[in-house]
C-alpha cells in the first residue's frame, strides 16, 4: 500500500503539469499521472477526489509559483513603477508557462482553485500602495476590477493566438490605456482634492503604514468612518 505523502501529492501535480505542457490540448489523463509517479489510481481520489480536484491543486500549485515570482520583484519607493513592473511581469509568467497559465485562468467547470481570487488581493495590495500617495482615482479594490480582467484576458488571447495578437507594443499599450483611467499623478489628486479623494488617501495610508496613536478599536472605527466618507 503506497503511504501518502507531501512528496507523492507534489510528483503527481509535477507528473500533471509534464502532461498539460505535452498535451497539445492541454490535458492531463489520470491513469498516466498515476503510472508516472508509480501509484495506483485510488491514491489520486484519495489526495484530490477526482480529475478537477488534480487539476485545482495544479492550478493552485502554479498560483504558488506566481506569487513567488511576484514576491522576488523589488519593491522601490514608487509605486506606481511597480504596478507597471507588476503588469509586464503578469505577462512574463503567461509567456513561460502557457498552458499552466490557460489552466490557472481559462474558465473551467466545477473548478474550486483560488487562483484568481488570490491575484486579486495581492494585486490590491499594489493598489493600496498607489492610493496611499494619491496616485489612483478610485478605490483599490475598484481599480483592481479594471485592471486584472485587462491583464488576464490579454495575457490568454497572446497564450491562444499569438499569430493574431503579434503587435510587440501591444501589451505596453493596453497597460497604459488601462491605467490612465485609474491612475493620476499625486499633484492632479491634490487640484482636484475632495473629502472623499483624502478620505481613500488616508485609509490606504492607514492600511499600508497603521498608527501606533490609537487603540486597534479606534483604528477600526477611523476606519469604517473613512470607508463611508470615500
Amino acid at each position: 500500500m503506497t503511504t501518502i505523502t507531501p512528496d507523492v501529492r507534489a510528483a503527481m501535480i509535477a507528473a500533471a503539469e509534464r502532461q498539460l505542457v505535452a498535451s497539445p490540448g492541454n490535458e492531463i489523463a489520470t491513469r498516466a499521472v498515476c503510472e508516472a509517479v508509480g501509484v495506483t489510481q485510488p491514491v489520486l481520489y484519495r489526495l484530490f477526489g477526482d480529475k478537477d480536484g488534480l487539476l485545482d491543486a495544479l492550478a493552485d500549485d502554479g498560483l504558488r509559483r506566481y506569487a513567488e515570482q511576484k514576491a522576488a520583484l523589488a519593491q522601490t519607493g514608487d509605486p506606481v513603477a511597480d504596478l507597471r513592473t507588476g503588469w509586464d511581469d503578469h505577462m512574463v509568467f503567461a509567456r513561460d508557462n502557457p498552458a499552466l497559465y490557460q489552466l490557472m485562468f481559462a474558465p473551467r467547470p466545477r473548478s474550486h482553485a483560488q487562483t484568481r481570487q488570490r491575484i486579486m488581493e495581492l494585486l490590491e495590495a499594489s493598489l493600496l500602495r498607489c492610493s496611499a500617495i494619491g496616485a489612483l482615482r478610485i478605490a483599490p479594490h475598484l481599480a483592481a476590477q479594471l485592471i486584472l480582467p485587462a491583464n488576464i484576458g490579454l495575457a490568454l488571447s497572446l497564450v491562444a493566438q499569438p499569430e493574431l495578437f503579434d503587435d510587440p507594443g501591444l501589451s505596453h499599450r493596453m497597460r497604459d490605456a488601462v491605467f490612465a483611467a485609474v491612475l493620476a499623478s499625486p499633484a492632479v489628486v491634490e487640484k482636484e482634492a475632495s473629502v472623499a479623494a483624502a478620505a481613500t488617501r488616508l485609509r490606504s495610508q492607514l492600511a499600508v503604514s497603521g498608527t501606533d496613536v490609537l487603540e486597534p478599536a479606534e483604528t477600526a472605527l477611523l476606519d469604517r468612518w473613512l470607508d463611508r466618507l470615500s
